[in-house]
């Protein structure tokens, strides 16, 4: 079984004392590939250089909604121009809007999740969305910027209504699975939404250090690349697919989204 771990913080302080062991745990689970995610300006420099030291990862930058407030259109042409430089870039993001926690504005995080989206457009990297009850607000946006450019990407994270996971897929994007899905009572209804998502929309991550999942869960605080195979797992018995069969499509559809030769 070959996994792709298509979003994860492997720059988190938590990797720090034991991340030797982390790569080997990764591999040894099947684990080989790992798409690190860029969350500001200067960790996405970061995430470059660990990229280009281990050709285990590949990275994104972008500026999360909750860092929006600091955003300027200096550190995007920054980080466009880091993007162009280094062919270890292969997506922006995660870029969106979270109107749960506001820890930026509205108007700088609609601002800069525009201007991001048009930085990946004029660059062709996929995006990797982040959304958290934006009351639709994140649709319209992407709706409108797919009625001028060409859109291709992935919804981190899923974790919105029915409604919204069809107008996702009518947009061609891809749906990223974590491990809530193992979780009994929060993911009873993802449980029930995997079942739609067609086989070459899904990819799999553990959005690591974040949301454990089960059983790991009860034994780690924290996420890891090698846990991924868990939700994958749970994801075939839930769906009723081979899990050799369905982790093969769920590596190539990784790899088509995030422009990656096989």
């Amino acid at each position: 079984m070959k996994l792709f771990d298509s979003h994860a913080h492997l720059d988190d302080t938590s990797y720090l004392k034991d991340w030797n062991d982390v790569l080997d745990r990764a591999k040894n689970a099947g684990v080989h590939a790992v798409m690190l995610v860029g969350i500001t300006e200067k960790n996405s420099e970061h995430l470059i250089r660990m990229a280009e030291d281990n050709p285990m990862f590949r990275c994104s930058v972008g500026i999360h909604p909750h860092d929006a407030a600091s955003a300027d259109q200096r550190a995007i042409d920054h980080l466009k121009s880091l993007a162009v430089k280094h062919p270890v870039v292969k997506a922006w993001g995660e870029t969106g809007l979270d109107f749960a926690r506001m820890h930026s504005p509205r108007p700088d995080q609609e601002r800069w999740f525009e201007r991001q989206m048009d930085a990946a457009a004029e660059l062709s990297l996929p995006l990797i969305f982040h959304e958290r009850d934006s009351g639709g607000r994140f649709l319209d946006m992407v709706r409108h910027h797919a009625r001028n450019r060409d859109l291709k990407g992935v919804v981190h994270c899923f974790s919105g209504s029915t409604a919204e996971l069809s107008a996702y897929l009518d947009l061609g994007l891809y749906i990223g699975i974590t491990g809530i899905l193992t979780v009994k009572a929060r993911g009873e209804e993802l449980r029930k939404q995997v079942l739609h998502i067609p086989e070459n929309r899904l990819v799999v991550e553990t959005d690591a250090p974040y949301l454990t999942p089960s059983p790991e869960r009860n034994k780690h605080k924290r996420n890891e690349p090698a846990f991924v195979r868990t939700t994958l797992l749970k994801l075939a018995e839930v769906r009723g697919d081979d899990p050799d069969c369905l982790a093969d499509h769920v590596w190539n559809n990784t790899l088509n989204l995030y422009g990656m030769m096989a």
